[in-house]
């Protein structure tokens, strides 16, 4: 696991992704050869090279990175424009700001809380915001801003507005931790940056309240957790990553939702680190992640 801390000072995570040809890699390390860089990790993957798609993820070091930034960024454009690529640079001693928005579970939001404690997770958490106040207490002892936005009955707007004020501008991306009202097409349009979200594996099985009563009393062999992008398809936008454990007629519907709980937040601490970390990219309803 990667730890945030000085070693990510003058590092850059350049993420290149576009129509597959010949030439790409060779593109991309010269100019980060001519821009003084050394490459520190390349990761890269290929549908198919013959009409398919390229993904690359380059990490490389470079001595005063931010002042070398915008002539980088100036190459960046003018080498890959003929390849009609798209990219992004990032500085990755910038980390980036995460807001958490929970509702009465605590175990994954408090899982998040702790890795950040911890410096595992490279980012800033300037707020927590919550449907409930139960777990009020426990994120202020993080030192972490802790907001009650009540959300109510079948019209959700005001909640909605309230939310998007106060993310507005001081977010990189929201995490959905066990935070259980449904989000609007519009709230996402307005918020403005990725949101993540975390749910057990049954679904579409087992959907609703009580799923883990309701997948004991059909007794299964198999629970888990995934964690995705969510778009306007509830539950249905690009996953970042899975995991499932196994249970067994012994275990009660008390032990799988125990279960579950570890398993969601160990598929979401990952989920957020992976896209912290810029290991994340997104091509259509389908991640390439390089972990």
């Amino acid at each position: 696991m990667t730890l945030h801390n000085d070693s990510s000072r003058d590092r850059a995570c350049l993420i290149v992704h576009g129509p597959d040809q010949a030439g790409l890699v060779a593109a991309v390390t010269a100019l980060v050869t001519r821009n003084k860089g050394n490459i520190v990790s390349l990761d890269q993957y290929s549908s198919d090279p013959e009409g398919g798609d390229f993904f690359q993820r380059v990490v490389f070091h470079r001595a005063d990175l931010q002042a070398a930034l915008p002539e980088i960024e100036e190459d960046l454009a003018k080498t890959l424009k003929p390849y009609g690529m798209q990219w992004r640079l990032t500085d990755q001693s910038i980390p980036k700001r995460m807001a958490i928005l929970a509702s009465t579970s605590d175990h994954c939001l408090l899982e998040l809380l702790w890795r950040h404690r911890r410096g595992e997770l490279p980012v800033t958490i300037p707020m927590v915001i919550s449907n409930h106040t139960n777990t009020a207490e426990d994120v202020r002892s993080f030192g972490i801003p802790f907001f009650h936005v009540p959300s109510q009955g079948p019209d959700k707007s005001e909640a909605e507005a309230r939310i998007v004020e106060l993310l507005k501008g001081n977010v990189d991306f929201v995490v959905l931790a066990r935070y259980m009202q449904i989000l609007s097409d519009s709230f996402l349009e307005n918020v403005g940056v990725p949101v993540i979200n975390i749910h057990h594996s049954f679904l579409p099985a087992f959907i609703g309240a009580a799923p883990y009563r309701k997948a004991w009393e059909r007794g299964v062999k198999l629970i888990g957790a995934t964690s995705h992008y969510v778009t306007k398809d509830l539950d249905e936008g690009p996953i970042i990553e899975q995991d499932v454990a196994r249970v067994s007629h012994a275990h009660s519907a008390a032990d799988l939702q125990a279960r579950g709980a570890y398993v969601e937040r160990a598929v979401l601490s990952r989920a957020v680190q992976w896209h912290a970390e810029d290991r994340v990219i997104r091509h259509g309803n389908h991640t390439i992640v390089f972990n």
